[in-house]
């Protein structure tokens, strides 16, 4: 294991803001704080639910149609950038299953990927196992095992997103599962048949032949994805995040993703031309389905800005090791560090020669090193001279450590800043409405410290056991040793085809391993119902759990009853960060062309704050919306 060294010296009185998050009053996308959790979430897709059924949500069957249509309306299908989770270049990586990173990050998957996520999210609806994914012709389709009324005991019924399909029986009583739809797929599949029994859901919302791929039945996958760590921002004094809803950041002409380069109307980049993203109105009662336009769907930027105040104490806020030679700085998102690709290639986001996804400005003369291993090891950055372009160091990460070789007194004049660039889903970025706004804040004074979800990142936080073994214990503390209140762990499983009766267990101490606190305990895929023949041979177990402000580590193990290994474990922990005054800032246009229109407001704390309102004006389109820590 790698040495990681905490600078823990005196730390006087640090501050920031943690974990910011606001909401609008619009129907569809008000923003992070009306979707940071399942809790959230749920209530927000049951009110818009009503809202266009006028039903409410006490079913499973209207549980899960209300949370289809919120998925339909944010997600869409196309190629997002890996992560280089094995840590064996991103060609050979894996495509994300975890549901937070998927819809803050990036909001576009394909198939399996997209409801691989989703299982996660049937989970807290539903309970264990009450969600899969199923391999069909040509595709990765979804079913959810509902109880009740005429489901009786429990049947699976198809809940597709990824081509806006769910097919209601004869008399509209009853979602059907794939098995029965692939028995009668030839009058099924049609979008016109018997519309009137599918409760205002039209089959083949994306593209009529859509639901052919119903025609084969082929594979089960239980616990395909998971649940990590909630989308937590953090921010100390001197930095800002700014998000910016359509490419192009502040010039328009700055293209900076990680996804497949559709290079949709010349645009660089991710898009979509079939979803009810972005025309959410028009899914309910549908005749026709989304239609064909041109990019109705794009990716959005999330951009931090970060220059520290070494002439006060404010630089310690993001430092986690310093000494006379050099000054470490964190840094992590919820987000994905993007990258302008080199060529116009599919896939020129993984090249060798991106850039402006980290950029250093100032310091000149001065020597800095990356991490992003959590200190394992470092690749050195040169020396800093006027603008030093650092993104194929960090690009497809969500975290790095920046090393500047010189002690923080010598840094006070060097005007030193650097900018983060990332890609973000912007069905999750906060709209605003024409006329009278008002706006909703909320700072929970969270911070984060994370061992993943790359395999390096957790090898570092490893003190017993090994990532490939059947058991694995990581050591976690607060990055200048705060207190931590909560755990969030992961294991992806080797779990068998068809899946073995393996009982997975994740444990924590807070005491180096004297005793120990369950997690997780006994868990296990449990099976239901109609299955196909054939079975994916790998799962997920995860959860979170809630501490008394523990100073000091906090371990996490990972362990199962069958000596089975694991693909990777993840853990990361919540702490204690501030709620300094931050400032919010909205940025529109009232109609194509229009001047840019600002309005923002300082907030004194983190404390739930709903007094500030505006009127935007009308035909409003909004452009981007920045927090500042002051």
């Amino acid at each position: 294991m790698a040495m990681i060294i905490w600078w823990l010296g005196a730390m006087g009185s640090l501050a920031g803001v943690g974990d910011p998050q606001l909401m609008t009053q619009h129907p569809w996308y008000p923003g992070e704080l009306a979707l940071s959790s399942f809790e959230r979430l749920a209530k927000t897709q049951a009110r818009v639910y009503r809202r266009v059924t006028g039903k409410g949500v006490e079913s499973d069957q209207d549980k899960v149609l209300a949370a289809w249509l919120w998925r339909n309306t944010h997600f869409a299908h196309g190629e997002e950038g890996k992560g280089d989770y094995f840590d064996q270049g991103f060609g050979k990586s894996d495509w994300n299953r975890e549901y937070w990173h998927g819809l803050f990050a990036h909001g576009f998957g394909l198939c399996g990927t997209t409801h691989a996520q989703w299982t996660a999210e049937m989970e807290y609806l539903l309970g264990p196992c009450r969600g899969r994914a199923v391999g069909v012709t040509g595709h990765n389709s979804f079913e959810v095992w509902l109880t009740g009324g005429a489901y009786g005991t429990g049947r699976w019924a198809l809940l597709d997103h990824d081509v806006s399909t769910v097919i209601f029986d004869e008399g509209g009583s009853r979602l059907l599962g794939i098995r029965e739809v692939k028995e009668r797929l030839k009058t099924l599949k049609d979008p016109t048949y018997k519309p009137e029994r599918q409760q205002g859901w039209r089959v083949a919302g994306l593209h009529d032949s859509d639901a052919g791929a119903f025609s084969s039945y082929r594979v089960a996958e239980y616990r395909a994805g998971y649940a990590g760590p909630r989308p937590i921002v953090h921010l100390r004094r001197g930095e800002s995040l700014t998000r910016y809803h359509r490419p192009g950041l502040a010039d328009g002409k700055t293209f900076v993703f990680w996804g497949r380069n559709y290079q949709a109307d010349g645009i660089p980049g991710p898009s979509r031309d079939r979803s009810w993203v972005n025309q959410p109105e028009k899914m309910y009662r549908s005749k026709k389905g989304t239609g064909w336009v041109p990019s109705r769907v794009r990716y959005a930027n999330a951009v931090y800005h970060y220059q520290p105040d070494f002439g006060s104490g404010a630089w310690r806020e993001g430092v986690i090791d310093a000494n006379a030679e050099q000054v470490t700085f964190e840094f992590y998102t919820p987000y994905i560090i993007a990258a302008s690709p080199p060529d116009d290639s599919p896939w020129g986001i993984y090249a060798d020669g991106g850039e402006n996804g980290l950029v250093v400005e100032g310091g000149d003369g001065c020597k800095v090193s990356v991490s992003t291993d959590c200190g394992q090891s470092w690749q050195d950055g040169g020396t800093l001279a006027g603008r030093t372009d650092l993104t194929d160091r960090v690009k497809g990460h969500q975290q790095y450590w920046i090393r500047f070789h010189r002690a923080a007194a010598d840094l006070r004049d060097a005007k030193l800043r650097w900018t983060t660039v990332c890609q973000a889903n912007v069905a999750v970025l906060p709209r605003l409405v024409d006329g009278m706004n008002r706006v909703a804040y909320r700072a929970s004074g969270t911070g984060m410290v994370s061992a993943g979800p790359n395999r390096d990142q957790a090898q570092a936080h490893l003190v017993d056991g090994g990532l490939d073994q059947s058991g694995a214990t990581l050591q976690l503390r607060a990055p200048r040793g705060e207190a931590i209140t909560g755990i969030s762990a992961a294991s992806w499983n080797r779990s068998g085809a068809p899946p073995q009766a393996v009982k997975w267990h994740i444990e924590t101490s807070t005491n180096g391993g004297t005793s120990w606190e369950a997690l997780l305990k006994d868990d296990r895929i449990i099976r239901r119902g109609d299955e196909p023949a054939d079975f994916w041979s790998q799962s997920f177990s995860y959860g979170e759990q809630g501490l008394e402000g523990v100073k000091g580590p906090v371990q996490v193990r990972f362990s199962n009853d069958s000596r089975k290994g694991y693909r990777k474990v993840e853990a990361h922990a919540y702490y204690r960060a501030g709620t300094d005054p931050l400032e919010l800032r909205f940025a529109w246009r009232n109609g194509p062309g229009g001047e840019l229109r600002v309005a923002q407001h300082r907030y004194a704390n983190g404390a739930q704050d709903t007094s500030w309102s505006f009127d935007a004006g009308e035909d409003v389109e909004t452009v981007s919306v920045s927090y500042r820590c002051r």
